[in-house]
């Protein structure tokens, strides 16, 4: 599998690691309810098809957020993981 760093380009998928879905990127902050966060901690989607997750690019020291199929491995895009918006 390849994947696009957006800053040093296509690579190979043995220079990243696979940190899991993008959730990560939208924590809850400190005031919600015991119930958003439980939910947030213990229950995680698996869906067949298009997903977003964190990958880290060891080399340079990106963390990006990669499109993909589940089920075809296929890369749709990438972008650095800080130009999304929460």
């Amino acid at each position: 599998m390849r994947i696009t760093c957006p800053y040093c380009g296509e690579r190979d998928r043995r220079e990243f690691t696979y940190q899991g879905d993008e959730i990560a990127l939208f924590r809850p902050n400190e005031e919600v309810t015991s119930e958003i966060w439980d939910d947030y901690l213990h229950n995680r989607k698996n869906p067949a098809g298009e997903t977003r997750d964190l990958w880290y690019h060891d080399p340079c020291g990106t963390w990006i957020r990669v499109t993909r199929d589940t089920t075809t491995h296929e890369i749709a895009g990438t972008e650095a993981a800080r130009g999304v918006k929460r």
